[in-house]
């Protein structure tokens, strides 16, 4: 099966409210061109009743450029919401792509957040 081919069953996202306007997004699978408009989708909306949205990367198996823009999308929306994006507990390739991409101070959480 081709990446861009990969089925949107291929990630899940569970959200979790952490206070009265922060939420904690586990994603595990693939963020893949498949799989881009379920991110939006679910990530969009929670946007305007957040002003911090945390992304645990923790069980991302993948990331093409599709996942990435999708991200970047999905932080340009955050911006003009009011809302904070970050994600955290990258694994390695993850991380290489923000930093070949220029986006790892952007996107990248320096601390951990909700006691993790």
């Amino acid at each position: 099966m081709s990446e861009s081919a990969a089925p949107a069953s291929e990630l899940r996202l569970e959200t979790e409210k952490k206070g009265p306007d922060q939420v904690l997004v586990r994603c595990s699978g693939r963020m893949v061109s498949g799989t881009s408009p379920v991110l939006q989708a679910t990530l969009r909306p929670l946007l305007s009743e957040n002003k911090l949205m945390v992304l645990d990367l923790t069980d991302v198996s993948y990331m093409d450029s599709s996942g990435l823009g999708a991200i970047v999308g999905v932080w340009v929306t955050a911006k003009r919401s009011h809302c904070e994006l970050k994600m955290i507990r990258l694994n390695d390739r993850i991380k290489e792509l923000l930093r070949m991409s220029n986006l790892s101070s952007m996107l990248e959480g320096d601390q951990e957040y909700f006691g993790y």
